[in-house]
Protein backbone atom coordinates (compact mmCIF):
# COMPACT_ATOMS: atom_id res chain seq x y z
CA UNK A 1 0.00 0.00 0.00
CA UNK A 2 1.25 3.34 -0.70
CA UNK A 3 0.19 6.61 0.99
CA UNK A 4 0.73 10.09 -0.17
CA UNK A 5 -0.11 13.12 1.48
CA UNK A 6 0.31 16.72 1.05
CA UNK A 7 0.28 19.79 2.78
CA UNK A 8 -0.32 23.31 1.09
CA UNK A 9 -0.19 26.87 2.46
CA UNK A 10 -1.79 29.42 0.05
CA UNK A 11 -1.98 32.88 0.28
CA UNK A 12 -3.73 35.43 -1.95
CA UNK A 13 -3.86 39.10 -1.83
CA UNK A 14 -5.20 42.24 -4.14
CA UNK A 15 -4.41 45.66 -3.77
CA UNK A 16 -7.07 47.62 -4.84
CA UNK A 17 -5.75 51.61 -5.34
CA UNK A 18 -8.03 54.49 -4.27
CA UNK A 19 -8.48 56.41 -7.68
CA UNK A 20 -7.72 59.76 -8.18
CA UNK A 21 -5.13 59.81 -5.14
CA UNK A 22 -1.24 58.61 -5.81
CA UNK A 23 -1.84 54.82 -4.19
CA UNK A 24 -1.34 53.52 -7.57
CA UNK A 25 1.73 54.74 -7.86
CA UNK A 26 3.31 53.99 -4.81
CA UNK A 27 5.91 51.61 -4.73
CA UNK A 28 5.23 50.22 -1.48
CA UNK A 29 2.53 47.54 -2.97
CA UNK A 30 1.80 45.29 -5.59
CA UNK A 31 -1.36 45.29 -7.08
CA UNK A 32 -1.74 41.12 -6.42
CA UNK A 33 0.36 38.29 -4.63
CA UNK A 34 -0.25 34.75 -4.77
CA UNK A 35 2.31 32.10 -2.87
CA UNK A 36 1.45 28.50 -2.74
CA UNK A 37 3.72 26.07 -1.11
CA UNK A 38 3.41 22.39 -0.92
CA UNK A 39 5.75 19.71 0.64
CA UNK A 40 5.08 16.10 0.93
CA UNK A 41 3.10 15.75 4.28
CA UNK A 42 3.60 11.77 4.51
CA UNK A 43 7.62 12.61 5.00
CA UNK A 44 7.85 15.49 7.19
CA UNK A 45 8.86 15.66 10.78
CA UNK A 46 7.53 17.98 13.26
CA UNK A 47 10.82 20.28 12.86
CA UNK A 48 10.85 20.13 8.89
CA UNK A 49 6.63 21.70 9.33
CA UNK A 50 7.55 24.29 11.67
CA UNK A 51 10.40 25.12 9.00
CA UNK A 52 7.71 25.45 6.17
CA UNK A 53 5.65 27.10 8.40
CA UNK A 54 8.55 29.58 9.16
CA UNK A 55 8.91 30.00 5.01
CA UNK A 56 5.47 30.79 4.51
CA UNK A 57 4.81 32.95 7.81
CA UNK A 58 7.95 35.11 5.99
CA UNK A 59 5.96 35.21 2.49
CA UNK A 60 3.56 36.66 4.08
CA UNK A 61 5.92 39.70 5.55
CA UNK A 62 6.04 38.50 9.40
CA UNK A 63 9.14 39.16 10.76
CA UNK A 64 11.58 36.93 11.58
CA UNK A 65 11.79 38.00 15.24
CA UNK A 66 8.08 37.60 16.01
CA UNK A 67 8.00 34.25 14.11
CA UNK A 68 10.42 32.87 16.56
CA UNK A 69 8.93 34.59 19.64
CA UNK A 70 5.60 32.90 18.64
CA UNK A 71 7.86 29.19 18.32
CA UNK A 72 9.03 29.89 21.95
CA UNK A 73 5.86 30.95 23.15
CA UNK A 74 4.37 27.18 22.35
CA UNK A 75 7.29 26.40 25.02
CA UNK A 76 7.12 29.08 27.98
CA UNK A 77 3.78 29.56 28.45
CA UNK A 78 1.68 28.72 31.47
CA UNK A 79 0.16 25.33 30.09
CA UNK A 80 3.10 23.82 29.78
CA UNK A 81 4.59 21.89 33.06
CA UNK A 82 8.31 23.40 34.27
CA UNK A 83 9.28 19.87 33.66
CA UNK A 84 9.15 19.94 30.15
CA UNK A 85 10.02 23.59 29.65
CA UNK A 86 13.59 21.74 31.36
CA UNK A 87 13.97 19.49 28.52
CA UNK A 88 14.42 21.83 26.37
CA UNK A 89 16.55 24.14 27.64
CA UNK A 90 18.54 21.21 28.37
CA UNK A 91 18.61 20.30 24.69
CA UNK A 92 19.20 24.02 23.53
CA UNK A 93 21.35 24.77 26.13
CA UNK A 94 18.93 27.36 27.73
CA UNK A 95 19.15 29.13 31.10
CA UNK A 96 15.43 29.89 32.94
CA UNK A 97 15.27 32.67 34.63
CA UNK A 98 14.89 31.00 37.87
CA UNK A 99 18.63 29.08 37.78
CA UNK A 100 19.82 32.35 36.92
CA UNK A 101 21.10 33.23 40.79
CA UNK A 102 22.61 29.58 41.10
CA UNK A 103 24.94 29.73 37.94
CA UNK A 104 26.20 32.98 38.72
CA UNK A 105 27.11 31.63 42.13
CA UNK A 106 28.94 28.81 39.89
CA UNK A 107 30.69 30.97 37.90
CA UNK A 108 32.13 32.80 40.47
CA UNK A 109 33.17 29.66 42.26
CA UNK A 110 34.85 29.19 38.58
CA UNK A 111 36.27 32.34 38.37
CA UNK A 112 37.93 32.10 41.73
CA UNK A 113 39.39 28.94 41.34
CA UNK A 114 40.80 30.01 37.82
CA UNK A 115 42.11 32.72 39.46
CA UNK A 116 44.01 30.58 41.88
CA UNK A 117 45.24 28.32 39.32
CA UNK A 118 46.48 30.83 37.28
CA UNK A 119 48.49 33.01 39.60
CA UNK A 120 49.99 29.62 41.28
CA UNK A 121 54.11 29.92 40.72
CA UNK A 122 55.09 27.55 38.04
CA UNK A 123 58.59 25.89 37.36
CA UNK A 124 60.37 24.32 34.31
CA UNK A 125 58.01 23.18 31.70
CA UNK A 126 54.67 24.79 33.15
CA UNK A 127 54.67 22.24 35.99
CA UNK A 128 53.25 23.57 40.05
CA UNK A 129 56.35 23.32 41.85
CA UNK A 130 56.08 20.91 44.90
CA UNK A 131 55.85 23.57 47.88
CA UNK A 132 53.13 25.27 46.31
CA UNK A 133 50.75 22.20 46.22
CA UNK A 134 48.26 21.96 48.74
Amino acid sequence: MTYEATVEFKFDATFTPTYGSSSWTSDDFIPEEHYLITAPASDLNAKQYFKLFEKFLLCVGMDPVSIRSGAMSLVFNDYVTEEEQRKVCKEYELTMDEDLDKKFEEWKIRDEEWERLKNVPKGPMGTVLEDEKS
